[in-house]
This record gives C-alpha cells, structure tokens and sequence, in this order.
C-alpha cells in the first residue's frame, strides 16, 4: 500500500490553507531574524532612507516610490516596519500570482506554483533589502492578474486597475517598462487581445496612467543625465563580468532551488512501477497557457537583451521582477496530472529552503567574525554612530545635527541612527543631493565622517576640498555586537560649526 504524506492530503483538501500558511511563514521568518539579529539595515537601504527623507520626485537611482514608502514606513514603525513592509511586498506578489494561477490551472496547481516561488532566491535572501526591485515585484504581479481579467476572461472593468498597476510599476522600478512594452506586444499580437482594443475601457484607462506618471515624466525630462548617470554606476555589481552575462548568470543562481525542488519531484531515477501521488487539474485553454510561456520568458528575454545592447544593468540588478511567474510556468508545463515522486523528500527540501537561509544568515552573524573575519554590513554599530555624533553636535553646538556628509556608505548610516534624521549630503557626486550643498553645511553645521585607517583621522581629500576649514577629530572606535576577530571600527570625523547670525 502506498501512504501519502499528511503535506499532500493538506495540498489535495485544504490548499488555501497550504498557500496561507507557506506565505506567512516565510514573510515572518524574514521580518523577525533581520529585526532580532541586524544591527543595521542591508544593502542600500540607508541610502534609500536617506534620498526617501527628502520627498524628490526622483534620484539618480530611479523612481521615487520606494523611497517615499521606505521613509514613511521608518518614520511610523522604524526599521522593523521597513522589514515588515518588504515581506508584505513577497506575500502581496505571492498572492497575485496564486490568485492568477487559481483562474487558469485551478487553486491546487496554482499552490503548486507559489510553493515552487519559495525555491527562487530573489524572493528570500534579498527581500528583507527593501528598494524599487521588491516594491516593483507584486505591482508586476498585479498587473498580470488584471491584465488577464481584462484580456483573458474579459471583464472590461479591470482595465483600469491594470492602468493603476502599471502607473504605480513605473513610479517604483524603471523595469516596469518592460512589462508594459511585451503588454503591448501580446496584445496586439492575439485575436483576443486585439478584440478587446474595440472596447471604450483600454483606450479610457490610458488617462489615469497618464495622471499617475506625469510628475515624474516632468522631472525626467529634467534630470535625464542624472539618471543615466545612476545605470552607469550599476555596471559596477557585474564586477569583471560584461552586465549580460552577468545577468544570465543571476537569472540561473536564482532558479536553482526551483530546479532541485522539480529533480526531487520527478523522481529521476526511478524504478519502473513506483508509485505516486496525483494531483489533477482541468485541462488548460491554449490562450492561457501561452500567456504564462510569454509573460514567464519574455521579460528575462528582454532584460538580458537589453544589457548586452547597452552594456548597463541599470535597474535589472536584482531580477525579482523578472521572475515572479517562473513557478506557475513550471506547473503548465507539467500537464494536468503532476505526479509527486519521492513526497516526503520532496517535503524536506521544500521546508530546508524555507528554514535554512535565515537560519544560515543567523549563523554567519555569530560565526563568521570569529573564523574568517568577514566585516558583515548588516552587522554595522549604526544606532550607537548615529547617537553618537548627534549628541556631540547638539553639545557642541546647542542645535540639532542638521546635515552629514563624508562617506558614501558611512553617511547614510549616521543618519538613519541619528535622532534628528539629519540630511545626507552626497560631497562624493554633490549632483546628486540637490536637496543640500557644501555651503548649507558651512552655514547651518553639520558632522562630516569617514573611515579611518589610523589614529590621525586624515580626511578624504574631497572633504578636504569642499571643507578646507574643518579640524579632524581624534577618530571614534565604535564595537560591533559581536566583535570576533574583527578590529574596531574607526572612524575619522570632524564638526562643521554653523555660522554665527549677523
């Protein structure tokens, strides 16, 4: 007799249930160790708080709103509520594409599909790195499921939803360009899609996503240097790679839990008579299934093409977008009987990959500053820096800590742990901060910080230049929570008085 493990019982009976439970797990995991183990925020989140602080109607870095979003959610829940924010964005795009999936393969192959999501890692390691990428992945995915209520089931209304998804893409993540241009493409390229264009709604709906981008279409045509200049610098996460390849590369890494999960599913090698447990579907209509082919494999198509064109990443640098229905175009292809093989091993793995990578990240925070001495960055001081250095303006000085400037990794995170949320000044590409200047600083104060490589605190020759008045400071020595082998931090600074009133 085969026995079916009490996983697939729950996917045959209850798979809602299954989805629900999948998607807040993982959303909790990653809200609850970054708040409990990260000293400071990952990746570029202090720079997106510190361009978010300003309220722009955009930056060299793209869009403007991930950053608003970013700065509201900090300043009403602080860095756990950025946490929480991000993990809400995976479990919105995780929902989109399980109530998509619901409409074209049914709810227990369209569960299939979204527990497939937890083996593609743009969805799990980066996601607590809130920024434009994990904001534009459930408006991507939002914009599938309307666009396919609208041109695959026909229901006019949601054309207009479809033009709020897509206005709201292109306000977080230039990549939503993409989606909108294969939109296009697929729809005059379909009998369906072409029948629905004879209808008043598409045509109306082009006016409220006229309304959404405006503002920010008037400040690109402005500041259209300044965001060219920002995909220049996106070259830079391709390393020595040329920025297609490197793409590729990433596209392949992500998937490669995706990939295991189907090995172990399919069974191979197998022996000839083993059994399986089944779970079936309604045959799937050949508009919808060529839907999912082209929306799952055109974008990744695009992205890469257009990194070997123009030899930028730009905003293709994190691919979660790209990706949001390579789970749902696996279950497709599998047919309408998915035979589970190996079900319990299947189960494992699937549970490994939920578990082990947050686990994984809690390990190297306790084990790696005492083996390889890896300077982690989410292990950063950054609340003792910031209060630090805004305590000893406002003593100095008798005023709030206004302005911080120095180092382009450093400066941000002063900021983001001071009190008084001071502005970032970027004296690295000045260009790049028009809310401030080096004369602000010179007449309202400001702390100026770099790293410093010994007990002299030369500063860089750019503070030098836009500052030549300042006198450094002995340099600050700052202890990580868990400090191994690692030196101290040191960081060299100095206090830019504020001009006395005439």
């Amino acid at each position: 007799m085969h026995y079916v493990s009490l996983i697939i019982e729950f996917l045959r009976g209850r798979p809602a249930v299954v989805f629900w439970t999948a998607a807040l797990t993982q959303a909790a995991l990653w809200t609850v160790i970054p708040a409990l183990f990260y000293s400071a925020p990952p990746g570029e989140v202090p720079l997106l708080l510190a361009i978010g602080h300003e309220f722009v109607l955009g930056s060299y870095l793209g869009p403007p709103l991930a950053f608003w979003l970013g700065e509201l959610t900090f300043r009403l829940a602080g860095v756990f509520g950025l946490y929480a924010l991000a993990q809400a964005c995976i479990v919105v795009a995780y929902w989109a594409v399980f109530t998509l999936g619901r409409a074209i393969v049914g709810t227990r192959h369209a569960v299939l599909g979204v527990l497939l999501m937890v083996g593609i890692a743009a969805f799990t390691v980066p996601s607590p790195d809130f920024g434009p990428a994990v904001l534009a992945a459930p408006l991507w995915a939002l914009a599938l499921l309307h666009y396919w209520r609208a041109v695959g089931e026909g229901k006019r209304g949601f054309w207009f939803l479809l033009a709020l998804d897509l206005g709201l893409l292109l306000l977080a993540n230039y990549v939503g360009l993409i989606l909108l241009a294969l939109m296009i493409l697929f729809t005059l390229a379909s009998a369906r899609g072409r029948r629905e264009l004879l209808n008043p709604e598409p045509w109306i709906a082009v006016l409220p996503f006229a309304i959404v981008v405006f503002p920010h279409t008037a400040w690109l045509e402005t500041a259209r240097d300044l965001v060219v200049s920002g995909f220049n610098d996106s070259a830079a996460a391709a390393g020595k790679l040329s920025p297609g390849v490197w793409l590729c590369i990433a596209l392949v890494l992500s998937h490669l839990g995706l990939g295991l999960l189907v090995a172990l599913a399919s069974g191979w090698p197998r022996r000839r008579r083993e059994r399986a447990p089944e779970i079936d579907r309604t045959p799937v209509e050949p508009f919808a299934r060529w839907f999912v082919y082209f929306f799952a494999l055109a974008p990744a198509a695009a992205a890469i093409a257009i990194a070997f064109a123009s030899g930028r990443l730009g905003p293709l640098d994190r691919v979660a977008p790209l990706v949001v229905l390579s789970g749902l175009a696996v279950v497709v292809a599998a047919g309408d009987q998915v035979l589970l093989y190996r079900e319990r091993l299947v189960s494992s793995a699937w549970l490994g990959l939920l578990v082990a990578p947050p686990v994984l990240v809690v390990l190297g925070l306790l084990v790696l500053p005492w083996t390889v001495a890896v300077d982690l960055r989410i292990a950063q001081p950054a609340n003792p820096e910031g209060r630090f250095f805004a305590d000893n303006f406002q003593r100095r000085t008798g005023k709030p800590l206004t302005f911080v400037t120095g180092d382009a990794r450093i400066a941000p995170l002063v900021a983001l742990g001071a009190p008084s949320r001071p502005h970032v000044y970027f004296d690295w590409a000045p260009q790049r901060s028009p809310w401030a200047s080096a004369a602000d600083i010179g007449a309202q104060g400001g702390i100026l910080v770099w790293p410093a490589a010994d007990n002299t605190g030369t500063p860089p020759a750019t503070l030098k230049t836009q500052f030549p008045a300042m006198v450094p400071e002995v340099p600050r020595v700052f202890a990580r929570s868990i400090q191994g082998l690692l030196p101290l931090i040191r960081l060299g600074w100095a206090v830019v008085r504020p001009q006395a009133a005439p």
